[in-house]
């Protein structure tokens, strides 16, 4: 298991605290309804612990596989190049996952995402959807009460169950190389 893995846990923690303050706020006698917000927040944190998670993982491999090399030139200009596609690294999709994977590992992670009935293609398609929805969450705000939320309650809790598979087999798989 990686550094990155452990504070990935740490950080997907917090998405589930604001799932379940969601969920309290709604389970009243009173008939108060919790705002839409926190759904929102819990699915921007769910997604942000897994860009935190890639860039870390990649980071701390990328120092493994070439701490022989410290002080070398070759050792500069991967460090360099890191920074740089870490830089452009916003909205981890599958595409620019699978771009970072192959640039410094030479493997497409992607193809290695499954799980229970969850196969690669799958996996792709709902990570990107799930970016595409936080992207609706942060820059498309509710305009009229009447607009369905974002997110609904079992969408979220699904989405971070799927963040932390997606978390645990690309850590599986960059564990085994």
């Amino acid at each position: 298991m990686t550094t990155a893995y452990n504070n990935f846990k740490i950080s997907i923690s917090e998405s589930l605290q604001l799932a379940e303050c969601f969920d309290e706020l709604n389970n009243n006698d009173k008939g108060f309804t919790c705002p839409d917000a926190l759904k929102k927040a819990s699915l921007v944190m769910a997604l942000t612990a897994w860009e935190t998670y890639v860039e870390d993982v990649v980071k701390e491999k990328v120092s493994a596989n070439f701490k022989i090399l410290e002080g070398s030139q070759v050792h500069d200009f991967v460090s360099s190049q890191l920074d740089t596609r870490l830089k452009m690294f916003h909205n981890p999709g599958s595409c620019k996952t699978k771009q970072l994977f192959e640039e410094f590992f030479g493997y497409d992670v992607t193809n290695h995402w499954k799980w229970n009935n969850t196969l690669p293609m799958q996996a792709r398609e709902q990570l990107n959807a799930l970016l595409s929805k936080r992207g609706d969450a942060v820059h498309r705000g509710r305009t009229c009460i009447h607009q369905p939320s974002v997110i609904k309650r079992d969408e979220l809790h699904k989405a971070i169950r799927f963040i932390k598979e997606l978390v645990r087999v690309t850590d599986e798989v960059v564990e085994a190389r």
